[in-house]
Formats: C-alpha cells, sequence, structure tokens
C-alpha cells in the first residue's frame, strides 16, 4: 500500500511538473525539479496522516501543497539567471559595448550585444539591442528597445 501512494504522488509531482512555466516558456532545470521534489515529499507527508479515503486525500493535499512550495522555491533560484542577464543588459545599454555573463550555478550564459541609440520622441535616450541567452545549452534569442527612465533605470519598450 505505501509503494501505491508512493506511485501515485510521484505521477501527480509529475504531471504538475509540466505545468511549471519561466519567463521563457517552459520550465527552468531548478523550477522543475523543485516541483517534483516537493510534490512528492509533500505527498509521503500528507500519506502519513488518516485512513482509507481519508489518507488519500491527505496524500492529494500534500502533494498540491507541497508541488506548490516546491515549484516556488525553483522558480527563485532561477531568478538568478534573471539577475546576471539584467546586470549585463544594464552594463552594454551604459557602455555601448557588448557584455556577456554567465550563472556557475546554473550554467546557463548568453550575451547582450547593444545596438544603435536614438532620442526617442518624448526627448528619452533610448538603445536597440539583440540578446541570446544559452538555457540548457540551446539558444533563445531576443531582440527590442530599451530606453532610460528618469531614475536612471532601462525599461525595455514593448513592440
Amino acid at each position: 500500500m505505501k509503494l501505491s501512494r508512493i506511485a501515485l504522488a510521484t505521477a501527480l509531482a509529475a504531471s504538475l511538473a509540466g505545468c511549471a512555466q519561466n519567463g521563457y516558456g517552459g520550465a527552468g532545470p531548478k523550477q522543475t525539479w523543485g516541483t517534483l521534489g516537493g510534490a512528492v515529499a509533500g505527498g509521503l507527508a500528507g500519506s502519513q496522516f488518516g485512513g482509507g479515503s481519508g489518507q488519500l486525500w491527505a496524500t492529494g493535499a500534500g502533494v498540491l501543497l507541497g508541488a506548490l512550495v516546491g515549484n516556488n522555491i525553483g522558480q527563485s533560484l532561477d531568478r538568478a539567471d534573471q539577475q546576471y542577464l539584467s546586470q549585463a543588459s544594464y552594463r552594454s545599454f551604459e557602455t555601448g559595448a557588448p557584455v556577456q555573463w554567465k550563472n556557475p550555478d546554473s550554467g546557463n550564459y548568453g550575451y547582450v550585444e547593444p545596438g544603435r541609440s536614438y532620442q526617442s520622441r518624448n526627448g528619452g535616450y533610448c538603445r536597440e539591442y539583440n540578446q541570446t541567452v544559452y538555457i540548457g545549452g540551446r539558444p533563445e534569442k531576443a531582440y527590442g528597445t530599451a530606453c532610460r527612465q528618469p531614475d536612471g533605470s532601462w525599461q525595455i519598450q514593448n513592440g
């Protein structure tokens, strides 16, 4: 019976991990493993309570709660990649020079290449850019425009 509860927790965890999303259109490895690990641990913990159908409900609730907590932990760890990219972008926009970055923990890396700069209609300073981010060795490319804000930060423009 305990083996079937573990199998149930693992199956639910795997289905929940498919729902995890990051900013690049898929779950990051830390987010996926966080979801899976949290769901399995939560399901195992939940299976220790109640009996019969009550135990099944407790297992299911443990899986859901564990997946949610694990997903949030994994997502926040993947935010480190976003922080590296953000810092590289800022340096590139400021200097007008290409900037590379790498997260030694995740192994993800990339670069930002600034393009032409110009003054926007409202008088602000803007710069076009290209960026490539390698996630799991696969490149994700993007391009756009960033404009300097009155506080000195850079804001990515839509469209």
